[in-house]
């Protein structure tokens, strides 16, 4: 067995219950009142010509991708916005049309009895004819897509001020219809679409405190959780590059730009103004696919210049890791380029994190408790120094929910001791509060305990299963730095699928196969001391997990040349809807 190096938060008090993955929760998805939130996405970035943009009517959410090499559900990912009117666990409505967007002010209908005039005409307009062809309307489920490049004129605080007066009409609609207290919307934006979100919860932090100062993170009462999806909050590494460079790359659109800006720590505002814990960064790291090549060669060449050479590109194509990140936030990694076809937008990955986000039953997190690589496995010849990585794919669902590989540059590190215990590129907090630097890796643990996975889970997707299945990839590398032994040895790679057996008190299997326990209801503890079969190992419950209100495992991983030992934490989320 190998040391633990974590230290331990105090057990919980006496009759203090822990979160349990219990059944399935009995309010369904159906009924108004535990229907979804309303859902707002915000696309990007739109270049300098935004006029096929204007015509675009879910401004790229209704873009899907095909994949071949699958099958069934997971062939055809028929975009966000189809996907989520399809849904029979979290159904959506579209009311996209209900909303009109105008770039200078507009008049309303003569005749709006019934109807505040002030939601009814200027630029962001509530139509009510549409409202009335809703039959049975209500704003819960429902989809909206912020139309900003609409408006007039063209800057960030335009757009921010814009979608404070979506969910403002969002709101009106939800009292007017006599729904139960409007707790937000949840919000889905790309690119620089999460700046204008950041921007717009500012304004709503700053309205909430001048209706009463003692309110903390105001926005929180007008959203109630949010993705970015590759987000540029730290800046864009060449955005500090010679303005020659630029301005062959965007001519125009300067206030945008500006938010661009790789110096600027405006990013640090954000907890004062919404809860990091409800805002979750989705980083992509497949610059490869990304098929605007020179935003792709800026990130290379923004390294060089800064003297970290051009080995490494670790963006998506556009926006670097340590950018699309934010102190404190959780976040997670999906082998997607910026943009287009399969990209953080298109991609099923996409949909299942939000999802999940959004609706999760549970959270998890995975942390590596312990860690040794075999002693020979270090570089006779050079310096050795090490990388830690983890791909974390769902049962049924052919698509990783979060995901690290050489491919991907991305993994933790790089470490120089053989347990891993050692600094390595540092706390990540503390690199991803500072201003982006042009070679900045910001590849610290996820948090404390060295944190590998934050996650989240929904025990309602299917009720009538007993358990639920992910499979854990799991990857140990090293290089030497000296440029005298091999630069990619893999020291250990290996598959686990972990069974997570649900009920009053759950039990974890660790199958070494695809082959689970074929069940079909839950295991009782005697049951579960009968399962005898070399390729199956029970996961060791936790009695003083990180958590003190979670429920937590530790499992063994490894092989001849690697051992450790991976925690698994799971605790009830406050953020189910």
């Amino acid at each position: 067995m190998v040391p633990s190096t974590r230290a331990r938060l105090p057990a919980p008090a006496r009759g203090e219950r822990r979160a349990l993955i219990g059944a399935p929760d009995p309010r369904g998805a159906g009924t108004m009142e535990t229907r979804p939130r309303p859902l707002v996405l915000i696309r990007g970035f739109g270049g300098l010509d935004i006029e096929d943009d204007r015509r675009n009517a879910y401004q790229g959410f209704n873009d899907g991708t095909v994949y071949p090499g699958k099958r069934g559900q997971n062939y055809i990912y028929e975009g966000f916005v189809i996907k989520a009117l399809k849904s029979s666990e979290h159904r959506y409505n579209d009311a996209t049309d209900v909303i009109g967007y105008y770039p200078s002010a507009v008049e309303g209908p003569t005749e709006i009895a019934g109807w505040n005039p002030e939601f009814v005409k200027g630029s962001i307009v509530i139509d009510p004819r549409m409202v009335d062809d809703h039959e049975g309307w209500n704003t819960r489920g429902t989809i909206w897509v912020f139309r900003y490049y609409d408006l007039n004129p063209r800057n960030i605080d335009t757009f921010a001020e814009g979608l404070v007066q979506l969910i403002e009409r969002i709101r009106y609609l939800a009292e007017r219809n006599g729904e139960e207290e409007f707790d937000g919307v949840d919000v889905i934006a790309h690119s620089m679409g999460g700046l204008v979100m950041v921007q717009a919860m500012r304004l709503l932090h700053e309205a909430a405190v001048k209706k009463d100062p003692s309110v903390t993170q105001g926005a929180a009462e007008s959203i109630h959780r949010a993705i970015t999806l590759g987000t540029p909050h730290r800046g864009i590494a060449f955005q500090r590059m010679p303005e020659a460079f630029l301005s062959f790359v965007h001519v125009k659109a300067a206030s945008e730009l500006g938010a661009f800006d790789p110096t600027s720590t405006e990013f640090l505002g954000v907890p004062t103004w919404f809860p990091l814990s409800r805002l979750l960064t989705v980083v992509g790291t497949n610059y490869r696919d990304y098929n605007i090549k020179i935003s792709s060669a800026g990130n290379r060449l923004a390294s060089l210049l800064a003297g970290d050479g051009m080995t490494y590109n670790r963006s998506d194509g556009l926006v670097k890791q340590a950018a699309a990140q934010l102190p404190g936030a959780p976040r997670t990694f999906v082998h997607k380029c910026h943009g287009g076809t399969d990209s953080l937008v298109t991609s099923r990955e996409a949909y299942e994190i939000a999802m999940r986000f959004f609706h999760g039953t549970h959270s998890i997190r995975l942390s590596l408790d312990a860690a040794r690589i075999n002693g020979d496995e270090k570089d006779f010849f050079g310096r050795s120094e090490f990388f830690f990585g983890v791909t974390v794919k769902p049962r049924f669902v052919d698509f990783s929910l979060f995901e690290q590989s050489a491919a991907a540059e991305n993994c933790y590190g790089p470490f120089r001791t053989v347990d891993l215990s050692d600094d390595g590129p540092g706390a990540l907090p503390t690199a991803l509060s500072q201003p982006l630097a042009a070679s900045d890796r910001a590849m610290g643990w996820a948090g404390d305990g060295r944190l590998i996975w934050e996650g989240w889970i929904d025990a309602n997707a299917n009720p009538k299963a007993p358990d639920m299945v992910f499979r854990l990839d799991v990857y140990v590398a090293e290089r030497d730095t000296l440029g005298i032994g091999f630069s990619d040895n893999v020291i250990f790679a290996g598959q686990y699928w972990l069974q997570v057996i649900k009920g009053a008190h759950p039990v974890i299997f660790i199958h070494t196969t695809e082959q689970t326990l074929k069940l079909t209801s839950g295991l009782t503890d005697a049951d579960a001391e009968t399962v005898i079969d070399p390729r199956i190992s029970r996961a060791t419950e936790d009695a003083t997990p990180e958590n003190a209100a979670a429920a937590g495992w530790t499992f063994p991983v490894g092989g001849p040349n690697f051992a450790a030992t991976l925690r698994l934490e799971v605790a009830a989320s406050d953020q189910a809807a």
